[in-house]
């Protein structure tokens, strides 16, 4: 070790002794208050509560992640149950170390030399002890100069002097030549001392401790929680289909992650199935506003101002009374009344609920000793001894139970066209609400498959598919969609007609295995205004399919038909539908006489505005190709003169022309009349026109 870097290490280290009456109080020691109850939520957050004992004044010390900072200041709870108070709750600043550094009148931004640091001190009180002296004085400040000696070149070398001022003299002392230096003013010394230990705790930027004081007189318990982001916990299954009589069994374990800073060791766990609204806010980042500078009132000079146009405020509102400090409590923890509800020991911020199951175990030997409840809206099954050190996952049993469970094929063309999936209906009788998850699937000690459950409440069915079935093939054959129009009434001129759609298909199922198998067809719902016709109503319906449940034999095939029908009522105006339109309804909707007397009279009305409007389109594209005609002339006429033989030919043609046009121009305003006749009387005729 270099003399500088020893020097630096003596100087951040040595303090001067302390008189009796200056001593400062004995920090407090650092109680531990171990995890005792766990609560973990489906979305992804979790409750921890803390709790033991402490005697008098009391500190206690807990490391989170950075990243979990800020759910602390916005959940943490504290209680202390035996009348003391709670102090600040200290914790690192979040400002970057170069600004906390910078606020310590020592400043050792940058890992600054020894000189530099020294040089920051002037004025400072010091003892100091060189190569073969003692003394103690005020530090002026630190110069370089120039020696004679062998530099890099022959020339001089530089060197730096601490100046000091002792005994109302100027003494100068080579920094290369210090062995210690004391400082005599303990403020300064613990200014240091506290910079180096921001400097320390920024090493490890990913951890930070909170520093939580309970304050009173003799022993007592105190209790805190507090939520976090926590990994999802998560459920698998494992369902055994046995042989001959035994029933299904369903075997439900819990799968949890501790990443926490601490150890969970005894802790009660719950695993809670709700999902309690849950954000982040950046509670612990310092924010500034900026301010305006202001000069000094001697100097300033008058600036020109700029005002925005301002808005009323709302009258203030009443401040609420304050809420108990229990319903507080409750308010505070996740989920509402869950964490915040007081159990049986007092003050408790623990989840609690009336269990309805106890340990239950089978002959496998798997005891379930989780405990399942239902508090409000939401389900939790709590575990009581558990103990998983951090960064370490466990596996938990919750569900062992016989389940209601029924074999059968399930087919859905759009999954499996030519073959069902292997499947089970399931009933939840195990009275526990079932998580979603993997299901993996054991037949006769065998292997079989793995499926998919969504949430799955008490006494509720649910389909499972866990492999593809061979042995039953199915053909979709005789799909049909057809449409028919009936003719209904005429109300105020306007033909009602219904139309029905027919759509229908035949599935064909053949059975190649050596026993009865079920099948459930999940058939697409075509939705609102469809119904079933000459078809049996399926044992299930979802918002898209139809579930229908067929039995077939062994060795058989079986055909199932599904048909729907759907019937929509459509509107047509007489007075504006064309005459093709109308005299199609005519021929397939088999309309009353009345209706088709009325219905041919209002299309030959219909075909006659028709045709005059054709009449008068055919005269306008005349005129238009006669004026097209007329320019080419008249630039040819330009081009060889109005008073050449073929410039005065041309010009009787434009003569001709222009009669014509006047021509087929006074048979348009004929024809308009005539339209106009045309649709009033077709008006008339289908404006009071009411038939059954």
């Amino acid at each position: 070790m270099n003399k500088m870097s020893a020097l630096a290490l003596a100087a951040l280290g040595t303090a001067a002794p302390l008189t009796a009456d200056a001593q400062p109080a004995a920090p407090t020691a650092a109680t531990d208050l171990p995890v005792k109850e766990i609560a973990l939520f489906s979305s992804g957050v979790g409750y921890f509560q803390h709790e033991g004992p402490v005697k008098d004044n009391a500190r206690a010390e807990l490391q989170f992640k950075t990243a979990q900072v800020n759910d602390i200041l916005k959940s943490l709870v504290l209680r202390d149950l035996g009348g003391g108070t709670i102090g600040a709750v200290t914790l690192p600043s979040q400002d970057p170390i170069e600004k906390t550094l910078r606020s310590f009148q020592v400043d050792i931004t940058g890992n600054p030399p020894l000189a530099d640091l020294l040089n920051q001190l002037r004025g400072a009180k010091v003892s100091l002890t060189a190569l073969t002296e003692r003394m103690v004085g005020t530090i002026l400040g630190v110069e370089t100069r120039e020696l004679p000696g062998a530099g890099d070149k022959g020339g001089p070398i530089k060197a730096q002097f601490l100046n000091v001022l002792t005994g109302g003299a100027i003494r100068s002392v080579a920094i290369n030549d210090l062995r210690g230096l004391q400082f005599d003013d303990t403020a300064l010394q613990g200014e240091l001392e506290k910079a180096l230990s921001a400097l320390s705790a920024a090493r490890d930027k990913d951890k930070k401790t909170v520093v939580l004081q309970f304050n009173g007189k003799g022993e007592r318990n105190v209790r805190l929680g507090y939520v976090v982001e926590t990994p999802v916990w998560k459920t698998s299954y494992r369902l055994v289909f046995g042989t001959g009589e035994a029933k299904p069994q369903i075997q439900g374990w819990a799968l949890v992650e501790n990443q926490t800073e601490n150890d969970w060791n005894d802790v009660r766990l719950s695993l809670v199935s709700g999902r309690p609204i849950s954000f982040v806010q950046d509670l612990y980042s310092p924010q500034y506003i900026a301010r305006q500078v202001v000069e000094n009132e001697t100097y300033a000079a008058v600036r020109a101002q700029r005002y925005e146009e301002g808005r009323r405020s709302a009258p203030a509102s009443v401040a609420a009374a304050p809420a108990p400090a229990a319903a507080m409590a409750k308010r505070a923890a996740p989920g509402g009344g869950l964490a915040g509800r007081e159990a049986a020991r007092s003050g408790n911020f623990a989840f609690a609920a009336d269990s309805d199951r106890g340990a239950a175990g089978g002959e496998d030997g798997l005891v379930v000793s989780a405990e399942s409840g239902q508090v409000g809206e939401l389900f939790q099954y709590t575990v009581g001894g558990v103990s998983l050190p951090r960064q370490r996952s466990a596996m938990i049993p919750i569900v062992n139970d016989a389940i209601q469970a029924e074999k059968v094929s399930i087919y859905n063309e759009s999954v499996q066209q030519k073959f069902p999936l292997y499947g089970a209906r399931l009933k939840n009788s195990v009275n526990l609400h079932l998580l979603g998850g993997p299901i993996t699937v054991f037949d006769e000690g065998r292997y079989a498959g793995d499926a998919r459950i969504s949430d799955f409440p008490p006494n509720q069915t649910r389909l499972i598919s866990y492999g593809v079935d061979l042995q039953l093939p199915v053909m979709v054959e005789e799909r049909k969609s057809q449409q028919r129009q009936r003719v209904g009434k005429i109300v105020g001129g306007v033909l009602e007609v219904s139309q029905r759609t027919i759509s229908s298909q035949v599935y064909v199922i053949e059975n190649k295995s050596s026993r009865a198998k079920k099948l459930v067809i999940e058939h697409p719902n075509p939705g609102a205004g469809w119904k079933l016709v000459e078809t049996a109503e399926p044992q299930e319906k979802t918002d898209s399919l139809y579930r229908f449940e067929v039995t077939v034999e062994p060795g058989k095939t079986q055909k199932f038909p599904v048909r729907a029908e759907r019937v929509d009522g459509l509107r047509y105006a007489l007075a504006s539908q064309p005459y093709s339109t109308l005299l199609s309804l005519l021929q397939d909707g088999e309309p009353t006489p009345f209706v088709r007397e009325a219905v041919t009279k209002a299309g030959t009305l219909q075909q006659a505005v028709a045709e005059t409007e054709a009449q008068i389109r055919e005269r306008d594209e005349q005129i238009r190709r006669i004026t097209e005609e007329q320019n080419r002339l008249r630039e040819n006429v330009k081009t060889a003169g109005d008073k050449t033989e073929y410039g005065i030919r041309l010009l009787r043609k434009l003569n001709e022309q222009e009669t014509q046009i006047e021509k087929l121009q006074g048979e348009i305003s004929g024809l308009q009349k005539k339209l106009e006749t045309q649709r009033r009387e077709l008006a008339d005729y289908v404006k009071g026109l009411n038939l059954g």
